[in-house]
């Protein structure tokens, strides 16, 4: 391979990785703003799973999709929700036990990579969301600091580096036709002197 196919080859791939990464930001972004504060997309949230106690299933870092409609009511053993606590902090552990008391149903949950069961039993009103199964280890870091003010900011450097690059190949492009016009010219003038 030439050395001017692989700039060339290396040129596009940056192109194309600065251009993805900056899509994603901005969807999260966007997206994270429009529903205050939660990504959304097609009705799914994306929550960040800051702990380990769901390990190895869902690993520290990653980002879920969970499906936050319907009733709440109709979780059985087994199935992971997601639940607000006593401390107001949105939590993600599996149902081992349903506990109806007349129209009230509450669920024991535990951690996966817990040892116990946890203390207090989830209201079926403080449960917010399904987790669907959809996971995508270690990208919830990633969102979580691009929520963040300092994250928002720094995130605005792919934009720009994209930009400038857009900018070098555009000028870059319009010196080649520049170029290439001037050649033609050449040819024609060199072709219209050998005629006359």
């Amino acid at each position: 391979m030439s050395f001017k196919k692989i700039k060339k080859w290396v040129s596009a791939l940056t192109t194309y990785l600065l251009f993805a990464v900056l899509i994603v930001l901005a969807v999260v972004v966007v997206t994270s703003k429009a529903s205050g504060g939660e990504p959304e997309i097609a009705g799914y949230q994306l929550k960040t799973v800051l702990s380990g106690s769901m390990e190895p299933g869902i690993q520290t870092g990653s980002l879920i999709a969970v499906k936050p409609d319907g009733d709440m009511k109709r979780f059985k053993d087994g199935d992971v929700i997601t639940f607000m606590d006593a401390e107001e902090k949105l939590i993600t552990h599996r149902i081992t036990e349903v506990v109806t008391s007349g129209e009230q149903v509450m669920y024991r949950t535990k951690g996966d990579n817990n040892n116990a069961v946890d203390l207090e039993p989830v209201l079926s009103d403080n449960v917010v969301a399904e987790y669907t199964g959809f996971t995508i280890p270690y990208l919830g870091y990633l969102v979580n600091f691009a929520q963040s003010k300092n994250g928002a900011f720094l995130l605005l450097i792919p934009g720009i580096m994209l930009l400038f690059y857009s900018g070098i190949t555009i000028w870059r492009t319009l010196a080649e036709i520049e170029k290439q016009n001037k050649k033609n010219n050449e040819k024609l003038e060199e072709s219209q002197s050998l005629s006359s």
